[in-house]
């Protein structure tokens, strides 16, 4: 029997700490919220995977490779000063009204695309809005799937969630090919295709407005500087990753399409089908992994991953040869993804989750703005095969660099297998409480009397 009042040794604390510790693991988090944002996101990254042939259409205006280079950077320039107050809008408005904005601005963004006549001032402002929308959406449905999750268990949910991205990209990768099979290189064909980009984020938006619909929001009650929240809990080494993690992205979403049309390919929805499948299947079977084997050497297994695809991508000579590429580059992207945003904004406390996802977001797409101009140059000039060699290396001398920098560090996600045992065998969970919760504080009030 338990004592009714005071705290005799430890027992009533750990008892009630324990009870705490196992309430949360069983917490279910895969609810009916969480199926809707998983739809929505669908939607989002359908109407962008819609997108991966903006390359395509800048050559069709007149444009070169490192046109496309430039034109992707300035777009994610502005997306990055954008975020720099994105963060703080959503901690101080509420992620429904900053996603209902972003989804408008992404529209208005798909519009101008849609009628750009030439590679012009629309061109590059079309491609600004865009990004910019499709960063506060993405922002804002991040930021509310890890709302639906225990501390312990946001890597997870944010892993499963991502899940939802491999389904989009095998849908816009499958519909844009069909689209350019269908209908010869014209103005009519760009036309049916960014339009179905924006009929998809009208749907994410329509989406977001009933996944939020009645959504309360706790405002802080004050928000630092941008600059000064990065200083004091931006995680420095993550930047490292993103800036890896960008580089490789703007690979596989500009310039890939670019590659197979010089190898005289069908398209790229092989490539994305075989990406989005693999990376699908490793996320569900690896999504409690962050617990088990660490988020740092998921990170590592993922960089090496890239890397390994990268430069399997120089040996492609028929469709079906994407496949080995497209697998390796899905398994790295299920690792490093969910890690990458969980150790970044989990480093934010929880009043400045938006601000620290945001960041997050923002420092992948810094990585694109700061290689996406080389490697397009690097095409131009020595082409695809040098890209690919360097983007590769690049991937593995990262990976060698944060296993060196992260060899003795403990991370938070997972503990030593005796500790573990240990709590198993007493009945205690090792997943550490929640310190702004009435049981934590009471049982560190016991642990500090006399």
């Amino acid at each position: 029997m338990l004592p009714s009042s005071g705290c005799p040794g430890r027992s009533l604390s750990t008892f009630l700490m324990t009870q705490t510790h196992r309430s949360g693991e069983s917490e279910r988090i895969y609810t009916r919220q969480f199926w809707l944002a998983f739809a929505a996101n669908v939607m989002l990254v359908t109407a962008n995977a819609l997108t991966f042939r903006f390359a395509e259409f800048v050559k069709f205006l007149g444009g070169t490779e490192g046109t496309t280079g430039f034109i992707v950077s300035v777009g994610l320039i502005g997306s990055l000063f954008f975020r720099a107050f994105l963060g703080q809008a959503i901690d101080h408005f509420g992620i429904r009204k900053v996603w209902i904005v972003c989804s408008v601005v992404n529209i208005a963004g798909s519009f101008l695309i849609l009628t750009a006549p030439d590679i012009g001032y629309q061109l590059y402002l079309a491609r600004i809005i865009f990004v910019i929308g499709i960063a506060g959406m993405f922002a804002s449905s991040v930021s509310h799937i890890q709302s639906l999750a225990p501390i312990n268990r946001r890597t997870e949910i944010i892993g499963t969630f991502g899940a939802s991205g491999f389904v989009g990209m095998i849908c816009g990768a499958q519909l844009g090919d069909l689209i350019f099979h269908a209908y010869p290189t014209s103005r009519e064909l760009y036309y049916i295709l960014f339009g179905m980009s924006l009929a998809f984020s009208v749907l994410h938006m329509c989406l977001a407005m009933w996944l939020t619909k009645g959504v309360q929001h706790d405002r802080p009650t004050f928000t630092p500087p941008i600059h000064k929240l990065v200083w004091r809990y931006w995680p420095g080494l993550v930047l490292l990753v993103t800036i890896l993690m960008g580089m490789g992205f703007g690979v596989t979403m500009t310039f890939l399409t670019r590659y197979a049309t010089e190898l005289g390919l069908s398209g790229i929805r092989t490539f994305f089908t075989a990406y989005a499948i693999t990376a699908f299947t490793v996320r569900l079977i690896a999504r409690q992994w962050s617990r088990t084997v660490g988020r740092h050497r998921l990170i590592i297994m993922g960089l090496l991953g890239h890397g390994i695809g990268h430069f399997l991508m120089t040996f492609v000579t028929t469709d079906w040869q994407f496949i080995p590429p497209a697998m390796c580059l899905g398994f790295g992207h299920a690792f490093l993804f969910p890690c990458v945003i969980s150790m970044g904004a989990g480093a934010f406390p929880e009043q400045y989750r938006g601000s620290g996802t945001a960041i997050t977001l923002a420092a992948i797409d810094f990585g694109t703005i700061l290689t996406a101009p080389f490697l397009g140059w690097m095409i131009d000039n020595h082409g695809f095969y040098s890209m690919f060699y360097c983007v590769s290396g690049s991937l593995f001398t990262g990976a060698f660099a944060y296993a060196v920098i992260t060899s003795k560090l403990i991370d938070s996600d997972i503990e030593a297998p005796h500790l573990r045992t240990k709590k198993k065998d007493l009945g205690l969970s090792t997943v550490p409480p929640d310190p702004a919760s009435p049981v934590a504080k009471h049982a560190k009030s016991c642990q500090l009397r006399p």
